[in-house]
């Protein structure tokens, strides 16, 4: 008595949209130079450019330079 539900799950093929319409020639090039894997700048948490204002004093100039 084993299931078909096995059978119907390898079948099916999950497609992931890559923003390039049909891949003619190079299917793994396609891959990597999409949307999929561009590069994230990341917040330091500690150390040198970890720094945040707190949101009261965002977007403020000194007063020298407003003047």
């Amino acid at each position: 008595m084993k299931k078909s539900l096995s059978t119907s799950l390898s079948n099916e093929v999950i497609e992931t949209e890559f923003g390039r319409g049909v891949i003619k020639d190079n299917a793994l090039k396609a891959v990597v130079t999409s949307r999929l894997f561009r590069q994230q700048v990341e917040k330091a948490k500690k150390g040198k450019g970890s720094f945040s204002r707190k949101m009261k004093h965002k977007g403020q100039e000194p007063y020298s330079k407003a003047a």
